[in-house]
C-alpha cells in the first residue's frame, strides 16, 4: 500500500484553492430549510397559543 504523503503523483495543496461553490449552494440550501421551519415552528405556536388560550 502506497504511503499518501509520499506520493509524486499529487501537486501540493494551495490554500485557498479548492472549488467550494457546490458546498456554498448546499449551505445556502440548508439556512434556507432551518430557517423556513423555524418560521413554520414559530406560527404554528402562536396558533397554537390564539386557540387554546
Amino acid at each position: 500500500m502506497a504511503d499518501q504523503n509520499t506520493d509524486e503523483h499529487h501537486e501540493a495543496h494551495v490554500h485557498g484553492s479548492m472549488n467550494i461553490e457546490t458546498q456554498e449552494k448546499t449551505f445556502e440550501g440548508f439556512l434556507s430549510l432551518v430557517g423556513r421551519g423555524m418560521a413554520v415552528c414559530i406560527i404554528a405556536l402562536i396558533l397554537l397559543y390564539m386557540i387554546n388560550g
